[in-house]
């Protein structure tokens, strides 16, 4: 049995390096190399590695927005390659999450992909998920910057600034973005607690809005207020939420 090794790396001698260690092991073969966070959640979900080796610092969509694209499917086993700084390297130590810094030499290489093969042998990666979100809680940023939205078979990315509003719908919610409609798997309130409050404000149970999209603001009956924004919309702000409208003054230009 030979184990399956995905390569994703932005810098094209990284990738080099890693293909020329892995190439010497006789148990592995490389199932493929990716130059960015998209193509990697693509190939990971259709060729089913058993390893990624997965660069932390890459444009656009970086090695913890992959583990969070791809976490609760198949998760592969994980060695992140990064030149972080010493408070991720101890994140991942204290996570059980094998890493490699660059510049790394041939014996620390050796190392970490021995563990890894390892682990994957005595299947001792079924709590990966749940290291991996530990990680994720501790390194990540506060708060969402960009959504991974799975549909019809793709991943769509939105930076969460580009959201006009947000509506609850059962266990999923609608991202309105422009003219199009998302639906994201996620309850309400996980999302409320994950986005900037700077940025957003609930205004009702099923209502979150971007308060830069907000044009005007009228009163209704009964201490409700109707929220117009750029685009045309019309949401509401409910009683129960007035805490907010004081909030959204203040943040209003």
């Amino acid at each position: 049995m030979k184990f399956r090794i995905l390569i994703v790396d932005d810098e094209p001698l990284a990738r080099e390096r890693l293909r020329k260690l892995l190439e010497e092991h006789p148990d592995v073969e490389i199932a493929g190399e990716c130059t960015d966070g998209r193509q990697a959640i693509e190939t990971i979900q259709k060729e089913s590695p058993d390893l990624v080796f997965l660069d932390v610092q890459m444009p656009e969509l970086d090695g913890f927005g992959v583990v969070e694209a791809i976490r609760g499917e198949r998760m592969p086993a994980i060695i992140f390659v990064t030149a972080h700084d010493r408070f991720a390297l101890r994140a991942f130590e204290v996570h059980a999450v094998d890493y490699l810094l660059k510049p790394f030499d041939r014996e620390r290489f050796q190392t970490a992909l021995n563990r890894a093969l390892e682990r994957i042998k005595n299947r001792q990666s079924g709590d990966l998920n749940q290291r991996l979100t530990a990680l994720l809680t501790e390194v990540k940023p506060k708060h969402l910057e960009r959504l991974a939205v799975k549909t019809s078979g793709r991943v769509i990315f939105l930076k969460t600034d580009d959201i006009d509003w947000i509506e609850a719908s059962d266990n999923y919610v609608s991202l309105h973005v422009g003219a199009e409609t998302h639906l994201h798997r996620e309850t309400m309130s996980a999302l409320a607690e994950e986005l900037s409050p700077k940025k957003f404000l609930r205004i009702s149970r099923s209502t979150i809005v971007n308060v830069e999209r907000i044009k005007e603001l009228q009163p209704l009956f009964h201490g409700e207020y109707v929220i117009i924004l750029r685009n045309g919309a019309k949401l509401t702000l409910s009683r129960n939420y007035r805490d907010a409208l004081h909030q959204l003054m203040g943040k209003l230009p």
